[in-house]
């Protein structure tokens, strides 16, 4: 006899939904699996065997044929487990064929018939909504983040039995039922960490805020001590809330790699800081089957690179194509795997091996050293940098200050506005953020007043700048002008945006 049901896979982070079919016939007796599997797939007949006798249900021996479909899509991961042996008691008429038709099942199965939770449930039950299926069995520590897609019935099974009881309607399983809307009317009115903490370095705190009003990339150069990882971390709390929208898109990101938290769903921006040992592939992604990596993981907030020249060259070298193009894209024998990475990326660096260069009386790096150490970030990778800025030593009255800084709820105030004019203002251009424009969308959208442009003539011909330098320059005055709520721009603002680029990163 034959059975199907619909189970599904990731692929990158895009689910496909795949038909578990199983036929059951006479012959010498066997259980067979096929349709290009990966060897924890293959290992499922035997998860299934063991969970199914324990489950107080004795199959009789006959020659036994699970076919994954389609074949040319490498199937991968334990989440086969449940659908594998839906689709057995079904073909041996345990199940009426009626009972599992539409449903989507997923689960990795102990050999006592317990169901554990496995990754990219999220992105598996939406692509089963999209497929018009009914329902979705999931194991129950997926059940809320599978709840999280709205408009399709979840339920959550703590063992195969409950599954089975379930089908044959002797016992429902509760649904997973997720009030979104809810969940986010809380979320981010707290802020794990504030601006208001940090004392002093207000040129550094001004660089963050334009970073995020604009999207810009940001390099904070200064010696130990001086709260640059401060700073950075608190960079994704003057960014505005996400929208729900947002946040189903990063939390099927994070499903996939296994890391969304227990609430089922990742409501605050991603904050990502990677050692600087990291390898390529832990930055980019990859893998035989290709999952996401850090700079995924950042999609939609802020990756922060501590000490960038301690990182390899080569690994750095890849950030290149994401911060042009806001996704990375894997090739693998199986296929092309496109995985989204919008991000802003913030960096900070010692300004010598030691820390402490140009201050003499405790640096003893050579000048030679200095620059071999700086020299260890690319130049088309500082290109890409458009904000520049030191971090100076913290005074001891700053210190001392009793008076508490701008909070980030203050700060993010005047981003969301600053977001607000970008929106409007690039209304179906294709771009969102001034740190997205072209070359050619520079000149449209970011000419000086006449002042100003002679202003940017002087500092063109006396710096020595390069046309992609200057591109720079006016997204950030851009920036700055939207933050001062003008429409043109003005020589302050652009005065400005040269303070953001030191002699070193302007040629």
């Amino acid at each position: 006899m034959f059975a199907s049901v619909v189970s599904g896979v990731i692929c990158g982070i895009e689910s496909r939904l795949i038909s578990v079919e199983a036929d059951v016939g006479n012959g010498l007796p066997g259980f067979s699996m096929v349709g290009y599997l990966s060897s924890e797939v293959r290992e499922a007949q035997e998860r299934v065997r063991a969970a199914l006798r324990n489950s107080g249900i004795q199959l009789p021996p006959r020659k036994i044929v699970v076919n994954l479909a389609p074949a040319d899509i490498r199937k991968g991961g334990s989440g086969f487990d449940l659908p594998i042996a839906v689709a057995l008691l079904t073909a041996y008429g345990y199940l009426p064929e009626e009972y599992v038709k539409d449903i989507f099942f997923a689960g990795e199965l102990s050999l006592n018939g317990e169901l554990n939770g496995i990754h990219g449930i999220m992105g598996m039950v939406e692509e089963a909504k999209a497929a018009g299926c009914s329902a979705c069995v999931v194991p129950e520590a997926n059940a809320r983040e599978g709840g999280m897609i709205q408009g399709i019935a979840v339920y959550g099974a703590e063992n195969l039995k409950a599954v089975i009881d379930h089908l044959l309607k002797n016992v429902f399983l509760p649904q997973s039922t997720i009030n979104i809307v809810e969940i986010f009317q809380n979320a981010g009115k707290t802020a794990r960490y504030d601006f208001a903490d940090i004392r002093g370095q207000e040129m550094v705190r001004r660089a963050a805020e334009i970073a995020a009003a604009g999207r810009h990339n940001l390099l904070i150069s200064g010696p130990p001590g001086t709260g640059k990882s401060m700073i950075a971390k608190r960079i994704p709390s003057i960014l505005p809330l996400m929208t729900v929208e947002e946040a189903l898109e990063v939390s099927r990101i994070h499903s996939v790699a296994g890391i969304l938290p227990e609430d089922g769903i990742l409501c605050e921006r991603p904050f990502r800081m990677p050692h600087h040992t990291i390898s390529a592939a832990g930055l980019a992604g990859g893998g035989t089957v290709p999952r996401p990596g850090e700079i995924s993981l950042a999609h939609r907030g802020v990756l922060y690179l501590d000490e960038l020249p301690e990182f390899q060259k080569d690994v750095l070298e890849i950030l290149r194509q994401p911060l042009e193009d806001g996704e990375v894209c894997i090739t693998r024998n199986s296929g092309s795997y496109l995985f989204p990475a919008d991000f802003i990326l913030i960096a900070s660096r010692n300004p010598c091996k030691c820390g402490y260069y140009p201050d003499r009386s405790r640096c003893r790096c050579s000048q030679s050293e200095v620059t071999r150490y700086l020299h260890r970030i690319s130049r088309p990778l500082l290109d890409r940098i458009d904000i520049h800025v030191d971090a100076e030593p913290v005074t001891y009255e700053d210190i001392q200050s009793s008076e508490p800084g701008e909070s980030s709820a203050q700060i993010r105030e005047r981003v969301w506005k600053a977001h607000q004019i970008q929106s409007e203002r690039y209304r179906g251009s294709g771009f969102r953020f001034n740190g997205e424009l072209t070359a050619d969308a520079v000149m449209k959208y970011c000419r000086p007043d006449e002042e100003g442009d002679a202003f940017m003539q002087k500092v063109y011909v006396k710096k020595r700048l390069t046309a992609r330098t200057y591109h720079r320059l006016l997204k950030v005055a851009r920036t700055i002008a939207d933050l001062d709520g003008c429409e043109c721009i003005l020589v302050r603002h652009l005065s400005e945006a040269v303070c953001y680029r030191p002699e070193e990163a302007l040629q």
